[in-house]
Formats: structure tokens, C-alpha cells, sequence
């Protein structure tokens, strides 16, 4: 164990300079947790960056605060061979190989916390009884369910998005002058299509996102969830990036692929864990909520693209306008076979259109509708100025 425990702490023996690029919001908010005891959770996608991220502020504790690298440990759970071994062993191992004190300070990066039975009550263990601040990470939001409340009041928890635009154009190492602001829109185009999968913008290999998608099909849900129609999985991850951006019914999908709807409501919760699709609901009181298609979006655009092709643009700028303002309080409105595309906090109201305009009904209906503001994106600069 000890040999593993320094492959993935370089820093013990030499310095440590990570070459990746920087995701400086998610690192200033890894900074703010730091004067808590908190149990930091990093959750998102699958290779959204979360490893890049806890290795990142690695560098960052060793720079910018001083901490002895001997302080520090991080460990990948799914590694085979630490299976047998909990993660108040492995912390315990790491404890007398570096021959630190149990009332010393140390900084613990646990990733791929889902990997471990019971992880609950062994961070809670730690919370209670070790000085550690802990850093975990889980690509599955089922995983950090915490069904006997063992961590309430103890954490927090980051969710790591894929790549925004201004984050996208850093990645590709593009800046754009002012006197070149016309070719924002190529760019951004380029961005529509490929996404914000970090490794996939750097590589664009096709293969690479074929290969996500496969994982978070088959690891995070038909093994994680014990299910055996897993052809049918797949169909239904297929339903799902066709229906971006679209009312997703599950009676119709149900009878699509020939199981009961409340199979595909699984399916779906699964899909969502995952963080693969986020849903909305329609506006309205409780019954039209709970009766009405709720509307989807997919994690990453670059993901929808490589299984449908780059079509439906405006989908696929409403599904990145969302992403913009997926933390607020969302529904989209339904009136009479017309749609407009989001109600936020009930006060704001936004359609989304890219490089079009709204038709006669949906024109009326948006004039119709009480809000305190009215919004149309329709353009990239537009889709800039939303926070």
C-alpha cells in the first residue's frame, strides 16, 4: 500500500507543479471552504474535471498556504487493490507512513467516495474525531444520498459543471481582441458543437465522449442499479439526447420501448443522478406540475452531439442558456400548445431563440404573461450578458 500511496502523492518526494489549465471559480470556492470543518463534496459529471480540480488545489495548499506536502493525501477509491481496505484504514496507513501526529492538521482528497461501503459513518468518524478537513468526490448524486442524516450539518457540496463558453475559449488558448469581436459567433459555434467536457475540447476525439457516455451508461447506472435490460437503458439514453430541450413524456417514451412507465420513471431518476440530464418542471399549482412532461436538458451539449449529430441549434443554445441559470428557481410555461421557454422566480420571463424571432402565438402569449421583466436571448452577446 505504501508504494500506490506515493504514486498518487507526488508531492511527498518531489515539487509539484500540475500542468493543467485552472477552473479559478471552483478553486476560490474550494478557498472558502477551507476555515470550515465541513466535509467538501465535489460532484458533477464524469470527467468534468473534478480530479484536475482536487489536484489543482492540492498545488494551491502546498503554494499559497504554505501547508507541508507530508499533510497532505489524496487517493483514488476505485484503485484495485484498495478495495478490502476502509477508508479509516487507508487514512490510518497514510497516518504512519508519513509518521503524522493524530492531532495534526491534514488535508484528505478522497476520490470516487461511492466506491467505498458505508462512507457515511467513516467521514463522519473522521469529522468527529480526526483534525482533517476532507474532500470527496462522487459523479452520482444517489451516492451522496444520506439516508440516516450521518452527515447533516457537516457538509457542502460543489457541483462541477462542464465548461462555460469564456472557459471553453481559455481552454482552446483563443483570445478574442476587440477589434476581432466578429468572430465571437464562429467561435461560439465551435462551442455548440463540441461543448464543455475539458478533455474533449482539448482533443476533440470523438472516441473520448463515446467512451464517457458508455461509462456513465453502464458503471454509474445498469451495474450501480443491478439492471438487466440494458439494451433498453441505452434506447432510452438515445429518447432522452433526441428530446433536449423538448417535453419528455414518460407514458409516450413508456410505450416507445415497450416497459412500464414506472420503469421509465426509474430510468429517468437514474439519468438525472448521473447528472447527465437536468429536468424542469411547467408552471402551474401542484397538480399541473406533478401531471404535466417535465422539459429536459442534457449535461453537456458535446455529449447530445456525438449521439445526434450537430442539429437543432436552437436547441442546443436554449440548453446552454439553462445552464446559465439552471441554480434558480425554473419552470417553462404551456398555454394552449404554445410554449415559452423559462419563468424564473416567477418574475422573469425568457424565451430563447437563436437568430430567430418569436411567432405570432408565442408573441402574445409572452405579451400576455404578468413578470417583472421580460427577456428574449437571442443572440451570443445576449447569451453573455446573462450571470
Amino acid at each position: 500500500m505504501d508504494e500506490i500511496f506515493y504514486r498518487f502523492n507526488p508531492w511527498w518526494e518531489e515539487r509539484y507543479k500540475p500542468h493543467f489549465i485552472k477552473r479559478e471559480k471552483y478553486l476560490k470556492q474550494l478557498r472558502n471552504s477551507l476555515n470550515s470543518k465541513d466535509v467538501v463534496f465535489i460532484t458533477g459529471l464524469r470527467r468534468a474535471g473534478k480530479t484536475t480540480l482536487m489536484k489543482l488545489f492540492v498545488a494551491q495548499l502546498i503554494e499559497k498556504y504554505e501547508i507541508d506536502p507530508r499533510y497532505i493525501f489524496y487517493v483514488s477509491l476505485d484503485f484495485y487493490g484498495l478495495e478490502k481496505y476502509s477508508i479509516l484504514e487507508i487514512i490510518e496507513q497514510y497516518l504512519k507512513i508519513q509518521k503524522v501526529s493524530f492531532s495534526e492538521k491534514i488535508y484528505i482528497f478522497l476520490d470516487e467516495i461511492g466506491y467505498k461501503k458505508d462512507f457515511n459513518i467513516q467521514l463522519k468518524n473522521i469529522y468527529d474525531s480526526y483534525n482533517a478537513k476532507v474532500f470527496a468526490s462522487s459523479s452520482s448524486v444517489s451516492v451522496l444520498k444520506d439516508k440516516k442524516a450521518l452527515l447533516t450539518g457537516r457538509e457542502r457540496i460543489i457541483e462541477m459543471l462542464p465548461l462555460d463558453f469564456e472557459e471553453f475559449l481559455q481552454f482552446k488558448d483563443i483570445r478574442i481582441k476587440k477589434s476581432d469581436k466578429h468572430l465571437l459567433e464562429s467561435y461560439f459555434e465551435q462551442y455548440m458543437k463540441i461543448g464543455g467536457i475539458p478533455e474533449f475540447v482539448l482533443t476533440e476525439d470523438v472516441e473520448y465522449i463515446k467512451q464517457l457516455v458508455d461509462d456513465v451508461i453502464y458503471k454509474d447506472i445498469i451495474v450501480f442499479h443491478g439492471i438487466k435490460e440494458k439494451s433498453v437503458v441505452r434506447d432510452f439514453f438515445y429518447l432522452l439526447m433526441e428530446r433536449t430541450g423538448k417535453q419528455f413524456s414518460l407514458n409516450k417514451i413508456s410505450k416507445v420501448l415497450g416497459v412500464g412507465v414506472d420503469t421509465v420513471r426509474r430510468y429517468f431518476d437514474y439519468f438525472q443522478q448521473t447528472y447527465l440530464i437536468y429536468p424542469i418542471e411547467r408552471c402551474g399549482k401542484l397538480n399541473t406540475r406533478i401531471k404535466s412532461p417535465k422539459k429536459i436538458y442534457v449535461g453537456d451539449v458535446g455529449i447530445k452531439n456525438a449521439v445526434t449529430g450537430l442539429r437543432d441549434k436552437g436547441a442546443i443554445f436554449e440548453n446552454l442558456v439553462f445552464f446559465k441559470i439552471k441554480n434558480k428557481n425554473i419552470c417553462y410555461v404551456y398555454e394552449n400548445g404554445v410554449e415559452i421557454d423559462f419563468f424564473i422566480d416567477g418574475k422573469i420571463l425568457m424565451e430563447v431563440k437563436y437568430n430567430q424571432k418569436m411567432n405570432k402565438k408565442q408573441k402574445n402569449l409572452f405579451d400576455s404573461i404578468k413578470a417583472e421583466k421580460k427577456i428574449v436571448i437571442d443572440s451570443i452577446e445576449s447569451y453573455l450578458q446573462l450571470s
